[in-house]
């Protein structure tokens, strides 16, 4: 095998490893500077430093998480949308019928959305 080869094999292999390294790191780190204490408190519901009231195991409206992931779901579909307007120019038409194709799908989600009742609390 020519050394050039092995060389970029060698440099697939380092960032497999640093990769490693910075996937098992935080873990190991974590479990070394964890405290071990068990006690009651231990075991009580953290709210962010107040006293815990009531019961941690309640029942909240599955609108809130709808609302949540339909928020998330379009700000992820911005982030796909940001490349192509910045390339935008080249072939301008596809481009512009690509755009509208890709936000009509995303108006229909909302339509689907609004139907269903998600946006009502």
């Amino acid at each position: 095998m020519p050394p050039h080869l092995l060389s970029d094999y060698l440099f697939v292999l380092v960032f497999l490893l640093v990769g490693l390294v910075f996937a098992i790191a935080p873990v190991l780190l974590a479990a070394i500077i964890t405290p071990r204490g068990v006690g009651l408190k231990r075991l009580t519901t953290y709210e962010s430093g107040m006293a815990p009231i009531g019961q941690a195991w309640i029942q909240f409206g599955v609108s809130y998480y709808l609302f949540a992931l339909i928020f998330l779901a379009f700000d992820v579909d911005v982030l796909y949308l940001f490349p192509v307007l910045v390339a935008y120019g080249s072939f301008p038409w596809r481009d512009l019928v690509g755009i509208a194709l890709f936000v009509g799908i995303l108006s229909l989600a909302i339509v689907y959305a609004w139907c269903k009742g998600v946006f009502e609390w």
